[in-house]
Formats: C-alpha cells, sequence, structure tokens
C-alpha cells in the first residue's frame, strides 16, 4: 500500500511493516499505526512515520552508535505491554530535534523508543530511574560520537 509521508513523498509499504503503538505516543494518543523507513544508508537514522496523519513523523536514531555507554532496562509493565520475550527481538531508537546542522541537533535520551520488531508493537517510554540522560542531549557533544 502507498502512503504519504511527511519528509518522503509517496512510500510504499507492506501491511506486516506496520508498528502498533497500543497508547499511541506522548502527546500523540490517538496515533498508533506507524511505519519505520529508512533515511540514510550512511547514518543510522530512520523516520518513523504515522500512517494516518502524513504530518506526524520523527527522525529517529539508532543511539548506541553516537553513545557507546547508554544503557537502560525496560521495567516488568513495559515489557508485557511490548509482549517482549527475548532481547534481540527488541530495537531502541532515539527521537531526534534536528538543528541547522547534524552536530548542533540533540537526541532524547530520557525517552527513547522501543521497537519489538517481532510482535511488531512499539512504545515510547520514560526511563524512571535514570535522570543522568537528558531530553535534549547535543549530538556533537556525545561521547564515542560518530563522525
Amino acid at each position: 500500500m502507498n502512503i504519504e509521508t511527511k519528509f518522503l513523498g509517496t512510500v510504499e509499504i507492506q501491511e506486516q511493516d506496520i508498528l502498533t503503538f497500543t497508547a499511541g505516543l506522548p502527546g500523540f494518543p490517538d496515533a498508533q499505526k506507524f511505519v519505520l523507513l529508512p533515511l540514510d544508508a550512511d547514518l543510522p537514522l530512520v523516520v518513523l512515520q504515522s500512517i494516518e496523519q502524513q504530518e506526524l513523523s520523527f527522525i529517529l536514531a539508532y543511539p548506541f552508535a553516537f553513545k557507546k555507554d547508554y544503557a537502560f532496562d525496560i521495567n516488568e509493565d513495559e515489557k508485557i505491554d511490548l509482549q517482549i520475550e527475548q532481547e534481540e527481538d527488541v530495537i531502541a531508537y532515539a527521537i531526534l530535534t534536528l538543528k541547522e546542522t547534524f552536530q548542533e541537533s540533540t537526541m532524547n535520551l530520557l525517552a527513547p523508543v522501543i521497537v519489538n520488531t517481532v510482535k511488531k508493537l512499539g512504545k515510547q517510554i520514560v526511563l524512571q530511574d535514570s535522570t543522568s540522560y537528558p531530553l535534549r542531549h547535543p549530538i556533537g557533544s556525545m561521547e564515542g560520537s560518530a563522525d
């Protein structure tokens, strides 16, 4: 099926690639169906695009490519919500806020987007026990930054 996207125009997606965010995303509780679209083969970035609302789209980064020591635990309730059976079934992303230059852009390390790639479920979680991660961490100042 074809969808209209905010950043990439018309894109063909497969039904099996649709992710369900049963609680929506913070601030967007009614948007529950999304798809991950590749953005740039040279960067660890993807687009999280709503298939219900063309204008609702986020640039996500694989945070471990920029901050190798990034780590957090997913609590039991979230594991149940996401139907996580094995750690290998899960991938974490961080929402980016793009600035004039990529190095000035920021990454939300406090509220990662978790995707169960097997069950096709997603959820943005707010890390309760990890105040060391900021909401807006500059990419250019991250340890182990990718060039």
